[in-house]
């Protein structure tokens, strides 16, 4: 446990590390007029921190910089005390009534906007949703396209050429017949190919559904975790990543996004928001870097996850508010699309 005024100290060196990026030396904490201790004081303090791994001494001639322990007591400091302000700026996401893809790709590009770092956003997996509604229609006499638009406002089209024209009495039964058997259904279920083939289906009937099958089996097959991500650039500018290493793996862990999806699923985990900094992160390419993020979804179901990555001397207040705030955003949106199913 650090004293007050331990705690006064380190918040003000990690302060200004962020404002400037450079080592703070011990004379500008010093001149700080809420500091009610002269110089020997401060430089006892910080000596102190450095032995307790908060913070780091680059140089002799250099000031303190906060270690990944610093930032988290800080983080951790500021999670505890409840006193985050909302962002002056706001999201403005107008999620109601989109589809969800849109969603997602509208949470993104603002989260990266607002606050100037590279932000991953997970959609709602579709084993969590279900169908709501099928259309099998025809775009040609031989030309069929199967339309399902999932609880959560996704849409998946497939398209079926048949040689002959199909009959639109079919078409129209087939419609009504596998809404009758799929409609609420997890896109997932393993039970989705034995509710569509009833035995007591006609010749004809059975030979058009199976033509359809393959509809689901994409849908099925996409059933896994899709990543939005925007502000890549962001990271790469000048300063953002100095270690050309952790470059190339953060590179390599943008294209393998199954290994993001794993960090973020560990986000769903955690009550409030999570919070990993430096070597704190799991994967090795984040360990140079820090993420910010917390859950998305229903009042007993977690459906994904909101995040920013950024370098460890980011603003952690503003990251914190603002994926709380886009995750709010998300919850809402969900909540009207599941209410709808």
């Amino acid at each position: 446990m650090l004293t007050a005024r331990q705690e006064q100290i380190l918040c003000k060196v990690v302060d200004d590390y962020l404002r400037t990026g450079q080592p703070v030396a011990s004379k500008s904490i010093a001149a700080d007029r809420d500091l009610e201790c002269g110089p020997s004081t401060v430089r006892n303090e910080l000596a102190l921190l450095e032995e307790q791994g908060l913070l780091a001494h680059p140089h002799v001639s250099a000031g303190r910089v906060p270690t990944d322990a610093g930032h988290r007591y800080v983080v951790d400091r500021m999670l505890s005390s409840g006193q985050l302000a909302a962002p002056g700026a706001g999201l403005e996401l107008s999620l109601i009534r989109r589809e969800v893809e849109e969603a997602m790709r509208v949470t993104t590009e603002t989260l990266s906007q607002v606050t100037n770092l590279l932000a991953v956003v997970s959609a709602p997996s579709l084993n969590t949703a279900t169908i709501r509604h099928i259309e099998v229609l025809a775009l040609q006499p031989q030309v069929v396209m199967v339309v399902i638009i999932t609880s959560t406002g996704g849409v998946s089209k497939m398209l079926f050429t048949f040689d002959r024209p199909v009959d639109p009495g079919l078409l129209s039964w087939a419609g009504e017949y596998l809404g009758e058997r799929l409609v609420g259904m997890g896109l997932g279920a393993r039970m989705l190919h034995q509710r569509l083939l009833e035995p007591s289906l006609s010749a004809v009937e059975r030979s058009f559904v199976e033509r359809l099958v393959p509809a689901f089996d994409d849908l099925a097959w996409e059933a896994e975790d899709e990543l939005y991500v925007e502000g890549t650039a962001k990271l790469f500018a000048a300063g953002q990543i100095e270690d050309a290493n952790q470059l190339d793996g953060l590179v390599s862990l943008l294209e393998r996004r199954v290994l993001l999806l794993r960090a973020l699923r560990a986000a769903l985990g955690e009550p409030g928001v999570y919070v990993r900094i430096g070597r704190e992160n799991e994967l090795p390419a984040l360990r140079s870097l820090a993420m910010v993020a917390t859950s998305y979804g229903l009042a007993q179901r977690k459906l994904g996850a909101v995040s920013v990555i950024g370098p460890v001397r980011m603003d952690y207040a503003g990251a914190i508010v603002t994926v709380r705030e886009a995750a709010n955003e998300l919850s809402r949106f969900v909540q009207d699309a599941y209410a709808e199913n």
